[in-house]
Order: C-alpha cells, then sequence, then structure tokens
C-alpha cells in the first residue's frame, strides 16, 4: 500500500491562538500556532552541522520492488530515495511543530485573509541542467499533480483553483477555501517538476529514465526491482541555503532491494549493507548477539522520538457485505491476543495502539466533552452508545493464549450478527454464506501474528487464510478495492490533523481507484467533523471536532489496532558521525557523515 504524505512534523508543545507572522507579509517562514524556532537571517539548523565532510558511499536496503522514477503518480512501484530528487517550495524542520522554510522559494506571503499565498522564488533556483526554476515551472506542476498526478493530488489541490505568475520570480496561487488552514502548508510542500522536461515526456507513464531535477543527487545507476544509486550533485544549487547547510554528505547512496527481512538482516553482518531500520522486535532482542555487535564495530542504535505514533492497525473493507455489520468486524478484532503476541512474538517490546493520533493531545483518551457532545448529538442514534459513555480500550486478555473470554464474546456479536453455527461453520442465518476472511500482506513478518489469529477465528467456525503477495499484485489489487483485511500505516505526519484526514475517510474518497479511504467508509458525521477540522481557526477548535473523530472511528471497529514504539532501532556500521543534537521529530541521518577512513 503506497500512502504519500507531505513532510511536514509532529510535535506536542502548541500555543493556543497564535497568528503566524507570514500572515499578511512576506516572510522566511510558514508556521501554525507556533512562532518559528528559526529567525530571518538564521544559518543553519541546529541539529545539522555545516562543516560536516563530503565523501564515500552508504548502502542501504529497501523491501520492496519498484519500476518507476516517478513517486507522484498512481502507475507503477516508485524507486526509494525519489525525495533526493525533487526539491519542493519550502521545506521543514524536524526540531519544532509545523514550521517550513524557504528553499525554492525564499520567502512566502500569506493573505490576511487567506485567499491566496504569494511564493518569491529564489533566483538561484536551478534544474541539474544549469536552467532556472521558474514561475511557469511551478504552475505546471500545480496543473500538472492535479490532472495526471495520483487521486491524492486531485483532492489535496482541489481548494488550489489556479496559480499565477505575478513577477519575475512571485507565484500566487489561489485559495477557495479560506477555512482551510492546511492549505497554504500543502501548497509550500507541493514538489516542482520541470515543464521543459515534461512537455517533451509523458508524466503520466511509469518510467526508469532519469527526469530532470533539482535535488542534491543525481541517479548514477537503475536496475528495476534490484539496485538504484544516487550520486550527490556537487553543483547542487542549494547548498548553501541555511535548510541545507550540513545535509546530504555522502557521495553516493545506493539502496539494493532485499525482499525478504532475513535476507536483508545477513546482509547487514556480512557488511554487504551499512545501516538497517529494524522493524522486527525479535530480531532487536535476539538476532544481533554477533562479535561484530560485541565488540562495537556494529552499533545497536536506540534513541527516543517524539513522533506521534499514528495508528497503524488491520483494516477492514467494508465495501464487502460481509464486514457491513460493526459487530462481526468487532468479533473479529477480539481474536488478536496482543498480551500473549507481545510476550511471546514482540518480547514485550511495544505498547498497544488506542488512538489515530497516539502520542497527541488529539488522542481521544477522555470521555467527551460538551462540546463533542453537542457536535455528536444529532448523530447519537447511528452511533455505538459507548462514543458518549467509554474510553475506547482495545481488548485484552491474560496472555495465556487462550483468549477464551474474548472468543466467547466473539461468539456472542457473530450469533446477534446473524452468522451462526451450521455443522462447525459459521454462515449467514438467511444465505447460507460462509464467512472467510483473507489477510492479504506484502510483509511474511505479519505470518506469525496472523497465524495466532486464525487459531482463534478457526474456533468460530470462520475460515482464514494469509496470503503473502508481490508489490505488484498488492497494489493491483488495492486500486481495485480487491481485500477483505490488509495492514496499513496512518503516519500521522502533521502536527495537527487536518486535510490529510479527509484522504483516508471522507465519503467522496470510498470509490475512487487508489484511494486511501481504504476502509471504504462513508458517513455523514464522519464527513462533518472532517470539515470542521480542515476549517479550525485555532488549537481549540481544532481539538474537538478531531477527539470526536478519532472516538468515533475507533468505536465503528473499522480497524483492529497494532502496537508502537517511541524509540528509532537502527543498526549501523562503525562508519557514521553525526552532530551532537538530534532532532527530536527525524532520525536526522541526512546529517550523517562518513568516518574519514571511509570517504
Amino acid at each position: 500500500m503506497r500512502l504519500i504524505f507531505f513532510p511536514a512534523l509532529t510535535c506536542l508543545c502548541l500555543i493556543s491562538g497564535y497568528v503566524p507572522p507570514a500572515w499578511g507579509k512576506p516572510s522566511h517562514a510558514l508556521t501554525l500556532f507556533t512562532e518559528p524556532k528559526y529567525k530571518p537571517g538564521f544559518d543553519h539548523f541546529d541539529y545539522a552541522n555545516p562543516a560536516a565532510p563530503k565523501g564515500g558511499t552508504v548502502r542501504l536496503d529497501y523491501p520492496a520492488s519498484f519500476d518507476s522514477l516517478n513517486p507522484y503518480i498512481l502507475k507503477g512501484l516508485p524507486a526509494p530515495g525519489l525525495a533526493y530528487l525533487f526539491e519542493t517550495l519550502m521545506t521543514p524542520s524536524y526540531d519544532e511543530p509545523q514550521s517550513y522554510y524557504g528553499l525554492i522559494a525564499e520567502r512566502v506571503d500569506l493573505a490576511a485573509d487567506k485567499t491566496f499565498v504569494t511564493f518569491h522564488l529564489n533566483p538561484k533556483a536551478r534544474w541539474q541542467d544549469g536552467t532556472p526554476i521558474t514561475p511557469e515551472d511551478v504552475i505546471f506542476s500545480l496543473n500538472t499533480l492535479k490532472e495526471k498526478g495520483d487521486p491524492f493530488f486531485k483532492l489535496q489541490y482541489k481548494p488550489v483553483p489556479k496559480a499565477e505568475k505575478t513577477g519575475q520570480y512571485r507565484v500566487r496561487f489561489t485559495l477557495s477555501d479560506p477555512e482551510n488552514r492546511d492549505l497554504p502548508f500543502i501548497v509550500a510542500a507541493m514538489p516542482v517538476i520541470s515543464r521543459t522536461y515534461y512537455t517533451t515526456h509523458d508524466f503520466a507513464k511509469s518510467s526508469l529514465e532519469p527526469p530532470l531535477v533539482s535535488g542534491p543527487y543525481k541517479i548514477a545507476r537503475v536496475e528495476a526491482g534490484r539496485t538504484i544509486t544516487y550520486q550527490r550533485d556537487p553543483d547542487y544549487w542549494g547548498r548553501d541555503l541555511p535548510v541545507r547547510k550540513g545535509h546530504f554528505n555522502f557521495d553516493k547512496i545506493r539502496y539494493d532491494v532485499y525482499l525478504d527481512d532475513t535476507v536483508a538482516l545477513e546482509a547487514l553482518k556480512a557488511h554487504e549493507t551499512d545501516l538497517h531500520d529494524e522493524y522486527i522486535a525479535r530480531n532487536w532482542a535476539t538476532a544481533y548477539d554477533i562479535p561484530a555487535v560485541r565488540d562495537g564495530r556494529l552499533i545497536k542504535y536506540t534513541a527516543k522520538h517524539k513522533i506521534p505514533r499514528g495508528m497503524q492497525a488491520f483494516i477492514f473493507n467494508t465495501r464487502k457485505e460481509k464486514f457491513a455489520d460493526a459487530r462481526v468486524r468487532e468479533a473479529i478484532s477480539l481474536t488478536m491476543d496482543f498480551e500473549w503476541m507481545n510476550k511471546t512474538i514482540f518480547f514485550g517490546a511495544y505498547e498497544r495502539n488506542d488512538s489515530f493520533f497516539q502520542n497527541t493531545d488529539f488522542a481521544a483518551r477522555e470521555l467527551p466533552s460538551k462540546e463533542e457532545i453537542a457536535l455528536l448529538e444529532p448523530y447519537r442514534d447511528s452511533l455505538p452508545p459507548e462514543v458518549f459513555s467509554k474510553i475506547y480500550e482495545p481488548f485484552t486478555s491474560d496472555g495465556s493464549g487462550n483468549n477464551r473470554e474474548n472468543l466467547l464474546k466473539a461468539q456472542r456479536l457473530l450469533d446477534e450478527a446473524g452468522w451462526v453455527i451450521k455443522d462447525g461453520i459459521r454462515v449467514n442465518q438467511k444465505t447460507g454464506e460462509k464467512l472467510s476472511i483473507e489477510f492479504m500482506m506484502r510483509q511474511k513478518t505479519f505470518e506469525r501474528v496472523v497465524a495466532s489469529m486464525i487459531r482463534h477465528l478457526n474456533r468460530l467456525g470462520i475460515t482464514a487464510t494469509f496470503r503473502l503477495v508481490d508489490d505488484a499484485q498488492y497494489q493491483k489489487r488495492i486500486e481495485k478495492n480487491d481485500f477483505d483485511l490488509i495492514s496499513i500505516w496512518w503516519n500521522q505526519g502533521l502536527v495537527f490533523p487536518g486535510q490529510e484526514q479527509m484522504q483516508f475517510w471522507h465519503s467522496s474518497q470510498a470509490d475512487i481507484p487508489g484511494s486511501q479511504n481504504q476502509s471504504g467508509l462513508k458517513d455523514p458525521l464522519v464527513d462533518a467533523l472532517l470539515e470542521k477540522i480542515v476549517s479550525a481557526r485555532d488549537y481549540n477548535s481544532l481539538k474537538i471536532p478531531a477527539r470526536a473523530l478519532d472516538r468515533v472511528l475507533l468505536w465503528k471497529h473499522l480497524i483492529i489496532p497494532h502496537w508502537s514504539i517511541s524509540n528509532f532501532r537502527v543498526a549501523f556500521w562503525d562508519m557514521f558521525e553525526h552532530p551532537k543534537a538530534r532532532p527530536d521529530y527525524n532520525l536526522g541521518f541526512d546529517t550523517w557523515w562518513m568516518k574519514e577512513q571511509y570517504r
């Protein structure tokens, strides 16, 4: 599943009612609810070392195949690392709340009435062939992404009806929805593509031909589905910008595809790769007891972060009639025995997810306030009563692996929903249809998790299977909404819930091929809450509908929550150095550099 997110940040420290200085006059920064940490004329981000030496090659693993160098269209599987090629109008910092600073655009001017935003382009901004990045390129980018890009962009830029050139280096974007506070940030994060290049090349076509780009790296070598190497551009136009000093220090970055996690780990141990993000708790606990780790040549690096954890979960395709009843979804959810999994599979490394806005003030971890109830009350008859009376908690067990009490509850729910046992098989009382479930996954590591659920589902008379598919098949079935349950991580990269939630849950997205509304949810209350979220003008008016949305989604049992951890877990060979200051909301790998003997 490919989810696209704008590169915004996360933070818990919010200042209510702050009016950004960019509103109504040109500014070097664009912020929401908070003052920018970095003032005009700043030299570099605190977590970057402007004197970092350049050089060396870093080799990384990538867990999926690829066949495209265009990450902005639905067709094809994009290669890893493409963000090194495409620059955006502005770029975020990783040590503060949602704040953007000048990149292709050196200044931004947001109208006081929020009806337009003007970007003043940096006259030094260049494509890699030396030609300038122009207002025409920016305008072309908006129109092309809307017309030919991933469906995500059509919705994202719908309230941006046009962009126009207002000066030699100025582009003004009209904003048709002044109440949507995210729109200026959405535009600021827009990738800029070359009008000249895509006039002679079909943007909508998946291709492995290196495009004309403006980023700090070029493509040196690419082999579909196997490897891609990026070469640092010594003439990169933005190398001395405050937002780029101390970044992109490796001469080459190579990604090699390893479709099997075990093989990827063995490649690291053999020093065929240099760094590995470890997502498997069992590996982190047991697989690194080797001489290279014990003598310090291979480093296990753990670091706390403040990134809101979002939500990882199995999600139901409610377009299918068998999942239309929330009681069926709740019954299936009861078969996940997290306590047993955490003890026997995860080595106690994780905490259960209980919110779509985990680790933020927008999580519904209290009973609904009077203001929330006012939003929910008109829809009371269509809501589970627990929305008003209970705080959502995922089902728990005693960790023994038996899970008997939860299975008894699941059995009652299925019976009530009209799915009864006949000859040991769970069938629909009216139609005789057998209840079957397929977990469709790209990650083999989920097999052990799903296996324990399948045992419990079989005890309930439900036929359940685990299907491992390749990336191409997965993408095709997702585009056709041809699945029962899949695993998704809603990476809530934005500080404040906003426009991105429309893609995930709005009714208008449910039937669009390739849409990010994977559940197929169509709910007037959810739509109304989304409108409130997008139009909120201050922190308090945002918190109310965001918490309401959180609790409604949870109590509808659209998902089976997974687990998460608030640490980076990275293993790397002792060949890197990095700044003393590390950003709270990113590993900061783009600011690392090679030790002298490896350069």
